[in-house]
């Protein structure tokens, strides 16, 4: 039996994952990346976990989202709390997971049609 996926139209659609490199749709990314439910998918400043800035969330604190998947890369990293001011205080909901965790919770959320996004780290820093 062959299983066709459910997808609303205009929707992000995560289709692949590998260590340092996701596929939204058939395009490729190498490096952290923003994906939006709908809309154009872009880079995100952070290159490692070690980079992460306020700044950084606070930018997607503005996109309209109910929750925020924050995929830390390989391994599962929790940000402190002063970085994710920005998504609380404006009542946006955040989780944090692996990168790979991430994009599969992304795609069900999405497929519900929930107004989510993913926020990867693609890149590993020092353990």
């Amino acid at each position: 039996m062959k299983f066709q996926p459910d997808t609303l139209p205009g929707t992000n659609v995560i289709t692949r994952v590998e260590p340092g490199r996701v596929w939204v749709g058939a395009a490729a990314f190498g490096q952290s990346i923003v994906v939006p439910w709908q809309g154009p998918v872009r880079h995100w400043g952070p290159a490692r976990f070690e980079d992460l800035q306020p700044a950084h969330f606070a930018e997607i604190a503005g996109a309209g989202a109910a929750v925020v998947l924050f995929g830390s890369g390989e391994r599962l990293r929790f940000p402190p709390p002063a970085l994710l001011r920005a998504l609380v205080e404006t009542g946006v909901g955040v989780e944090a997971m692996d990168t790979a965790a991430a994009c599969r919770t992304y795609n069900v959320l999405a497929a519900e049609g929930r107004c989510v996004v993913a926020a990867l780290l693609l890149a590993e820093g020092p353990v």
